[in-house]
């Protein structure tokens, strides 16, 4: 996991003297030289690394807050001012953003960078020896490409297609549907030239069951990426992934420790995960940061003062509601006691304790026994979206702890890599698939291959029938915190619904704004209806 990172990080000094020996008439003195590098596999990785260091960047900030907070799965609200950051947060939850909103300019940035570098990649490596090395450097660098491109069209719908590097001319928007397009044929192309190996030979790195994994989950939203459904060819990625050389996936028993620090290419459930290191600043993944209480920061021996801005709403805990699912675990919730079964206490003030208190005693001292509900209320009048500047206010809405704090991180930054298709998904998209009309294959049917799932998540019998509600029930509890929320919201036609503090029911919102920087810099861009 961290060998990946380590080995990727010189990449930069790589990719700078080869850049300049296409750039300058000047006589080289390094070795490293196009004629010498890359020629190894270690080199191809080195040269495509500047990729996924990218990839790594702004998928744990930006991509994470642009597709969890504008669902019922999170909630940001400001406490005390804190965390406000311009509207940003509140914009998410209230389907309230503009081209402005700051999350969605960088998030867009990112992508379009992680696009612009995989194409510099490609520049580079034309020019060097043909091997098996290079051929498969080529389509894992297309296929992170085609990821990128992917995330965009999910997030923008309309977009620029950019394949070649150097281009001055401003591209013009693609529709969703060419974008759609693009990205099939892309992903078709590269799939014999990927590698099918699993683990720590390509953990990082697109395999050629990623590229399976990103069309399956193309042809599952196709119907509203396109209008045009595809649900058998979404069945036929997933079995490709499934009845696959060796059957290389399986699902893991042990749920919370797939997302422990220590988590990486000895799980057999990641099929493609981004690799964290807090010793790089290259990537942060602060989701402990975000939602852990701040109380418990002695419990957990952090080295830090979590933020703890981040929780659920009730709504989207109403789904954890089977008491013997080992997904409950990654919920904070209730009252709080240490590892050694002491009651987890904090001591301040009446007034410090509630902010509102009207008694004349506000600065007699109290010891409290924290007490995280799940509730949230916008209790701060002089403020927007603010729950308020006490221990009540911190304590609000259940926390999400699934992928695990990391006591051992210096800083905020954790070690827990974050995996973006694993093997459950696999399963249950083939089970949306059948249940929206697609034929049954392998023997499984929708039914089965959910249980099959919860076969390993819950100790509670094996259900005796399946709907659709009960899969996005399934796949709420499956996938908490993994970024992929917003999606199942749309397909299932619930992100106009109402919860928390959104009202707005306007279905322009299942896109986001071209961000006002990128038309600025590209005139040729065309903005998504609805919005200026």
């Amino acid at each position: 996991m961290k060998n990946l990172i380590k080995l990727i990080t010189g990449v930069t000094l790589s990719i700078s003297l080869l850049t300049s020996c296409h750039k300058l008439d000047l006589k080289v003195e390094t070795q490293l030289t196009p004629e010498t590098f890359p020629q190894t596999d270690q080199h191809f990785i080195q040269l495509t690394g500047q990729v996924y260091v990218q990839l790594r960047q702004n998928f744990g900030t930006d991509y994470f807050f642009m597709q969890s907070l504008s669902t019922d799965e999170s909630i940001m609200p400001a406490r005390g001012g804190n965390w406000y950051d311009g509207a940003r947060f509140e914009q998410h939850h209230k389907h309230s953003w503009d081209k402005d909103n700051g999350h969605v300019s960088s998030g867009w940035s990112w992508l379009s960078g992680t696009i612009s570098k995989a194409n510099q990649s490609l520049f580079l490596l034309k020019d060097a020896p043909e091997t098996a090395a290079k051929t498969t450097a080529l389509a894992e660098l297309r296929t992170t490409r085609a990821l990128a491109f992917f995330m965009m069209m999910d997030l923008w719908g309309n977009i620029p297609v950019v394949t070649s590097f150097g281009e001055t001319t401003p591209p013009e928007t693609k529709t969703r549907v060419e974008v759609f397009n693009f990205i099939e044929s892309e992903l078709k192309e590269v799939l014999p030239n990927l590698s099918i190996a699993t683990g720590a030979a390509t953990y990082g790195r697109p395999n050629r069951y990623t590229a399976y994994a990103i069309l399956a989950k193309m042809y599952l939203n196709s119907e509203v990426y396109t209008g045009t459904a595809k649900y058998n060819e979404a069945v036929a990625m997933c079995d490709a992934i499934i009845s696959g050389t060796g059957s290389p996936y399986t699902l893991e028993t042990d749920y919370r420790k797939m997302f422990f620090i220590d988590n990486g290419p000895q799980i057999k459930e990641f099929i493609f995960a981004i690799p964290y290191d807090p010793g790089f600043s290259n990537g942060y993944m602060f989701y402990a940061r975000y939602s852990l209480p701040r109380s418990l920061q002695a419990k957990f021996s952090l080295k830090h003062t979590p933020s703890a801005p981040m929780s659920t709403l009730p709504e989207y805990y109403a789904n954890f509601n089977d008491p013997n699912d080992k997904r409950n675990a990654q919920w904070i919730k209730g009252l709080q006691f240490n590892n050694n079964g002491t009651p987890v206490m904090v001591n301040t003030t009446k007034k410090g304790y509630d902010q509102f208190y009207t008694g004349s005693d506000g600065s007699a001292a109290i010891s409290y026994q924290v007490d995280i509900t799940p509730n949230v209320a916008l209790r701060e009048a002089t403020r927007p979206f603010d729950a308020g500047n006490d221990e009540i206010a911190w304590n609000m809405g259940y926390r999400n702890n699934k992928f695990y704090c990391d006591s051992t991180s210096s800083n905020r930054n954790q070690n827990n890599d974050v995996p973006i298709f694993r093997y459950s998904d696999i399963l249950l998209m083939k089970s949306e698939a059948i249940l929206r009309g697609a034929a049954s294959t392998l023997g499984q049917t929708a039914l089965s291959l959910v249980n099959q799932v919860r076969a390993v998540r819950t100790t509670s019998p094996a259900w005796t029938a399946v709907t659709l509600e009960d899969l996005y029930k399934e796949r709420c509890r499956e996938f908490a915190w993994e970024c992929w929320h917003r999606n199942d919201m749309i397909r299932f036609g619930k992100f106009e619904g109402r919860w928390g503090f959104k009202t707005d029911a306007q279905t322009f919102h299942r896109l986001m704004p071209i961000p006002a920087s990128a038309m600025i810099l590209n005139p040729k861009l065309k903005q998504n209806p609805g919005y200026n």
